[in-house]
Protein backbone atom coordinates (compact mmCIF):
# COMPACT_ATOMS: atom_id res chain seq x y z
CA UNK A 1 0.00 0.00 0.00
CA UNK A 2 1.15 3.91 -0.43
CA UNK A 3 0.30 6.55 2.18
CA UNK A 4 0.23 10.25 2.25
CA UNK A 5 0.72 11.05 5.77
CA UNK A 6 0.52 14.80 7.25
CA UNK A 7 1.71 15.49 10.85
CA UNK A 8 0.80 15.63 13.43
CA UNK A 9 2.76 11.70 13.31
CA UNK A 10 -0.37 10.62 15.89
CA UNK A 11 0.02 6.55 16.76
CA UNK A 12 -3.51 6.59 15.33
CA UNK A 13 -2.50 7.43 11.66
CA UNK A 14 0.67 5.15 11.93
CA UNK A 15 -1.69 1.93 12.99
CA UNK A 16 -2.47 1.17 9.82
CA UNK A 17 0.46 0.59 8.31
CA UNK A 18 2.40 -2.45 7.77
CA UNK A 19 5.51 -3.87 7.17
CA UNK A 20 6.58 -3.05 3.61
CA UNK A 21 4.41 0.42 2.35
CA UNK A 22 5.64 3.38 0.81
CA UNK A 23 4.68 6.51 3.13
CA UNK A 24 5.47 9.74 2.26
CA UNK A 25 5.60 12.21 5.17
CA UNK A 26 4.80 16.10 5.13
CA UNK A 27 5.62 17.78 8.15
CA UNK A 28 8.00 18.34 11.06
CA UNK A 29 10.89 15.57 11.57
CA UNK A 30 13.90 16.08 13.46
CA UNK A 31 17.41 14.73 12.99
CA UNK A 32 19.50 13.43 15.89
CA UNK A 33 22.31 10.08 15.13
CA UNK A 34 23.75 8.49 18.41
CA UNK A 35 25.86 11.74 20.01
CA UNK A 36 22.76 13.51 19.61
CA UNK A 37 20.55 10.45 21.33
CA UNK A 38 23.06 9.96 24.36
CA UNK A 39 22.60 13.79 25.35
CA UNK A 40 19.08 13.53 24.83
CA UNK A 41 18.92 10.14 27.20
CA UNK A 42 21.71 12.01 29.60
CA UNK A 43 18.78 14.94 29.47
CA UNK A 44 15.66 12.60 30.44
CA UNK A 45 17.93 10.81 33.61
CA UNK A 46 18.16 14.67 34.67
CA UNK A 47 15.08 15.36 34.36
CA UNK A 48 15.88 18.46 32.31
CA UNK A 49 13.12 19.47 29.51
CA UNK A 50 14.12 18.12 25.75
CA UNK A 51 15.02 20.30 23.03
CA UNK A 52 11.73 19.21 21.37
CA UNK A 53 8.31 17.49 22.12
CA UNK A 54 9.09 13.66 21.81
CA UNK A 55 5.22 13.14 21.71
CA UNK A 56 4.10 12.31 18.09
CA UNK A 57 7.74 12.78 17.00
CA UNK A 58 10.12 11.49 14.03
CA UNK A 59 13.34 10.98 14.64
CA UNK A 60 15.55 10.26 11.47
CA UNK A 61 19.05 9.32 11.88
CA UNK A 62 21.19 11.51 9.67
CA UNK A 63 24.74 13.81 9.95
CA UNK A 64 23.61 15.69 6.67
CA UNK A 65 26.69 17.75 4.61
CA UNK A 66 26.78 21.06 4.79
CA UNK A 67 24.06 22.57 2.95
CA UNK A 68 25.00 24.61 -0.72
CA UNK A 69 23.42 28.16 -1.09
CA UNK A 70 20.20 28.92 -1.24
CA UNK A 71 19.51 25.16 -0.05
CA UNK A 72 18.14 24.79 3.50
CA UNK A 73 20.35 20.98 3.64
CA UNK A 74 22.98 19.09 2.30
CA UNK A 75 23.00 15.60 1.28
CA UNK A 76 21.31 14.07 4.16
CA UNK A 77 21.21 9.92 3.56
CA UNK A 78 19.99 7.92 6.77
CA UNK A 79 22.36 6.60 8.95
CA UNK A 80 22.71 2.65 10.00
CA UNK A 81 20.30 2.45 13.02
CA UNK A 82 21.45 -0.10 15.11
CA UNK A 83 23.92 2.85 17.02
CA UNK A 84 20.66 3.90 18.34
CA UNK A 85 19.28 0.65 19.63
CA UNK A 86 20.70 1.41 23.57
CA UNK A 87 18.47 4.88 23.85
CA UNK A 88 15.30 4.34 21.05
CA UNK A 89 13.01 1.95 23.74
CA UNK A 90 13.07 4.94 26.23
CA UNK A 91 12.23 7.85 23.45
CA UNK A 92 9.47 5.41 22.00
CA UNK A 93 8.19 4.93 25.95
CA UNK A 94 7.73 8.79 25.96
CA UNK A 95 5.39 8.89 23.01
CA UNK A 96 7.94 8.65 19.92
CA UNK A 97 6.02 7.86 16.91
CA UNK A 98 8.17 7.14 14.25
CA UNK A 99 12.29 6.25 13.71
CA UNK A 100 13.54 6.53 10.22
CA UNK A 101 17.00 4.81 9.48
CA UNK A 102 18.37 1.89 7.70
CA UNK A 103 19.19 -1.30 8.86
CA UNK A 104 17.72 -4.14 11.16
CA UNK A 105 16.82 -3.19 14.77
CA UNK A 106 17.14 -4.89 17.93
CA UNK A 107 14.65 -7.22 19.74
CA UNK A 108 14.39 -4.45 22.32
CA UNK A 109 13.38 -1.70 19.62
CA UNK A 110 10.97 -4.20 18.18
CA UNK A 111 9.40 -4.93 21.37
CA UNK A 112 9.81 -0.70 22.10
CA UNK A 113 7.78 -0.13 19.29
CA UNK A 114 5.01 -2.42 19.55
CA UNK A 115 4.52 -1.34 22.37
CA UNK A 116 4.05 1.84 21.94
CA UNK A 117 2.07 1.70 18.62
CA UNK A 118 5.08 3.18 16.81
CA UNK A 119 7.11 2.31 13.71
CA UNK A 120 10.41 2.62 12.20
CA UNK A 121 11.09 3.46 8.50
CA UNK A 122 14.04 2.83 6.12
CA UNK A 123 15.31 5.95 4.01
CA UNK A 124 16.45 5.12 0.55
CA UNK A 125 20.51 4.50 1.62
CA UNK A 126 22.98 6.20 -0.68
CA UNK A 127 20.52 8.75 -2.10
CA UNK A 128 20.98 11.56 0.08
CA UNK A 129 21.12 14.28 -2.64
CA UNK A 130 17.07 12.90 -3.48
CA UNK A 131 16.11 12.77 0.25
CA UNK A 132 17.37 16.86 0.63
CA UNK A 133 15.62 17.77 -2.10
CA UNK A 134 12.27 16.72 0.05
CA UNK A 135 13.70 18.82 2.96
CA UNK A 136 12.09 22.64 2.79
CA UNK A 137 13.57 24.03 5.66
CA UNK A 138 16.23 22.95 8.57
CA UNK A 139 16.77 24.59 11.87
CA UNK A 140 19.59 23.34 14.69
CA UNK A 141 17.49 23.11 17.93
CA UNK A 142 19.95 21.49 20.15
CA UNK A 143 23.94 20.31 20.52
CA UNK A 144 24.86 22.76 17.65
CA UNK A 145 28.45 21.78 18.97
CA UNK A 146 27.94 18.27 17.20
CA UNK A 147 28.11 19.75 13.74
CA UNK A 148 26.45 17.53 11.68
CA UNK A 149 24.83 15.58 14.47
CA UNK A 150 23.44 18.42 15.85
CA UNK A 151 19.48 17.88 16.49
CA UNK A 152 17.44 19.82 13.72
CA UNK A 153 13.88 20.28 13.07
CA UNK A 154 12.88 19.85 9.52
CA UNK A 155 10.29 20.73 7.38
CA UNK A 156 9.57 17.92 5.17
CA UNK A 157 7.46 16.91 1.93
CA UNK A 158 6.45 14.06 0.41
CA UNK A 159 9.22 12.42 2.13
CA UNK A 160 9.70 8.77 0.36
CA UNK A 161 9.85 5.99 2.89
CA UNK A 162 9.19 2.43 3.57
CA UNK A 163 7.91 0.41 6.67
CA UNK A 164 10.41 -1.99 8.21
CA UNK A 165 9.32 -2.16 11.73
CA UNK A 166 5.00 -1.90 12.18
CA UNK A 167 3.21 -1.32 15.39
CA UNK A 168 1.69 -4.85 14.75
CA UNK A 169 5.41 -6.93 14.48
CA UNK A 170 5.54 -6.75 10.95
CA UNK A 171 9.11 -6.66 10.00
CA UNK A 172 9.86 -6.63 6.70
CA UNK A 173 13.51 -7.63 6.88
CA UNK A 174 12.28 -11.00 7.95
CA UNK A 175 9.07 -11.36 5.48
CA UNK A 176 11.18 -10.45 3.10
CA UNK A 177 13.87 -12.83 3.48
CA UNK A 178 10.95 -15.56 4.22
CA UNK A 179 9.50 -15.32 1.14
CA UNK A 180 12.85 -14.64 -1.07
CA UNK A 181 14.13 -18.21 0.32
CA UNK A 182 10.23 -19.96 -0.35
CA UNK A 183 10.43 -18.34 -4.17
CA UNK A 184 13.74 -20.44 -4.59
CA UNK A 185 12.16 -23.72 -3.48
Amino acid sequence: MEYRIREPFTKEKLEPLRAGDTVFLTGTIYTARDAAHKRLIEMIENQEPLPFEVKDAVIYYVGPTPEKPGNPIGAAGPTTSYRMDAYAPTLLDLGETAMIGKGQRSQEVKDAAIRNGAVYFAAIGGAGALMAQKVKSAEIVAFEDLGPEAVRRLQVEDFPVTVVLDSAGGDLYQEGRAAYLESRK
